[in-house]
């Protein structure tokens, strides 16, 4: 089968979250699986490194219009680990620093969006499906249904849309339909949700089937609580509704490989090793060590999504106890002036590092005992699925896919994968802790949870294989 995966940011290339690592991951998945799966996305100039661009081949150039520019499209390639990455150029919309962020953010990524259908003839490949996600990608199903569709090439193209995150959906003035997306009156209303221009929206309208990233998350968002104003579209389009969990790049998420790491180790070894991650950890953030005293780590967005307040509301109840807390994240400031603050009453127990380094959270993860998730809402997660690989066990709430894909651990069966708690309440999450905190003083109690976890198959081959079905019922 023939996929064209259309993304904002793809690892190694470029990556700001989640979003990036499974564009990087599954397309890979989908390749070993003996599909030709292929990857676009915008040549960030400023972003990508040079010597990945050194390996760039330049392909085909053409015009694209939008409304009543007409504007430049070079396209590039590239191979890596076997997969092709395309590379749609226009130095005025992504020769910038940052990804996302800019005012002119709509007419960027519906310029991306409307190139990638155009120079499909350049590079000589229509796909059987065609796979957008999020907001900056959702108008590809949208325009290729207005202005492409009477072409025998595109007319049997299916469409996929992912939702990564329904918080984010692309909301401008109504003008941009004429004066940038160049939609006919007809097709106003794909667009239209409200009184605003809802890029999201017109994705979820016009592709064949819409996907988002756990099981749990596709129900949740038909709830006005998690759907931020789409509940009724997506009500509507239920029955293209579907939830796939993600995975992760076990190659790169492996603490038997991990170069970052003070020591490596596997399920057998975990214990010994651990502990020498967890010292030499703390002694490099210039923490005490002690084997008895557990370590708890956050590697996170400092948002109110991700659960942050809950902490900050019971930080002193969890320093009473003979533990340390470690925050890696940078995010709003009232929450960076928090660690601050909590870190200068409690030096030896906590520490916030104010910082996005990959280094430090593979260090982190291979160092900590538990990995602390209270999310407020989790379309999937990839932090509690890294910490199990690494022998970290997840303290979550029950939401999004962190539901999905970290079981209660029940100390009657020995099964279950981490700690978990129900309603976003501090002191809920707070009772979390202290179940996992007693569990880590039952050595027997606690190595099973921890080889639950590291013993999970947490890769991308499950969730290809779903993928794959959705693709070939369209």
């Amino acid at each position: 089968m023939k996929i064209l995966f259309v993304t904002s940011e793809a690892a190694p290339f470029v990556r700001s979250g989640g979003l990036g690592d499974v564009a990087g991951a599954l397309p890979k998945a989908m390749c070993k699986a003996g599909n030709d799966c292929r990857v676009i996305l915008p040549f960030y100039k400023e972003e990508i490194k040079d010597a990945f661009k050194q390996g760039f081949r330049f392909v085909a150039s053409t015009f694209v219009d939008l409304s009543w520019r007409r504007q430049y499209c070079g396209v590039y390639e590239a191979t890596y680990e076997g997969v092709k990455y395309y590379f749609i150029d226009n130095e005025y919309y992504f020769n910038r620093k940052g990804l996302y962020g800019h005012f002119d953010d709509g007419e960027r990524f519906a310029f991306f969006s409307k190139a990638v259908l155009e120079v499909l003839p350049l590079i000589d490949f229509y796909p059987d499906v065609l796979h957008a996600n999020d907001w900056h990608t959702a108008l590809c199903p949208v325009f290729l249904d207005v202005f492409y569709r009477f072409s025998d090439e595109y007319k049997k193209i299916k469409t996929v849309f992912t939702i990564h995150n329904i918080e984010f959906q692309g909301k401008y003035g109504d003008n941009l339909i004429g004066d940038i997306l160049g939609l006919p009156e007809w097709a106003r209303s794909i667009v239209m949700n409200g009184d605003c221009v809802n890029y999201m929206k017109g994705g979820i309208e016009s592709s064949n089937a819409v996907t988002t990233v756990s099981e749990t998350y596709a129900n949740e968002i038909l709830d006005p609580f998690y759907s931020y104003g789409l509940e009724s579209i997506l009500s509507e389009r239920r029955y293209k509704l579907h939830g796939v969990v993600n995975g992760i790049d076990e190659s790169l998420y492996n603490p038997k490989t991990d170069e970052k790491l003070f020591a490596k180790y596997t399920v057998k070894n975990y214990a010994a090793k651990k502990a020498e991650n967890k010292k030499a950890f703390l002694e490099m953030v210039d923490m005490p060590y002690s084997s008895e005293r557990p370590l708890v780590a956050m590697v996170t967005r400092l948002t109110e999504q991700k659960g942050i307040d809950l902490v900050s509301a019971v930080i002193d109840d969890i320093m009473r106890a003979d533990i340390q807390v470690v925050i890696l994240g940078t995010g709003d400031w009232k929450y960076e002036n928090m660690l601050r603050s909590v870190e200068s009453r409690y030096p030896n127990k906590f520490k916030g590092i104010l910082a996005f380094s990959a280094d430090i959270a593979s260090k982190l993860y291979a160092a900590s005992d538990m990995f602390l998730m209270p999310s407020k809402f989790e379309p999937c997660g990839l932090s509690q699925l890294i910490a199990m690989k690494y022998g970290s066990v997840p303290i979550v709430r029950e939401t999004g896919g962190l539901k999905d894909t970290v079981p209660a651990y029940n100390p009657e069966t020995g099964e279950g994968k981490g700690f978990t708690f129900k309603t976003y309440n501090a002191y809920d999450m707070l009772d979390a802790i202290w179940r996992a905190y007693a569990c880590y003083f039952d050595k027997e109690n606690w190595n099973k949870v921890v080889t639950n976890g590291m013993n999970s198959d947490l890769g991308w081959d499950i969730s290809a294989k779903k993928y794959l079905e959705i693709y070939k019922a369209l």
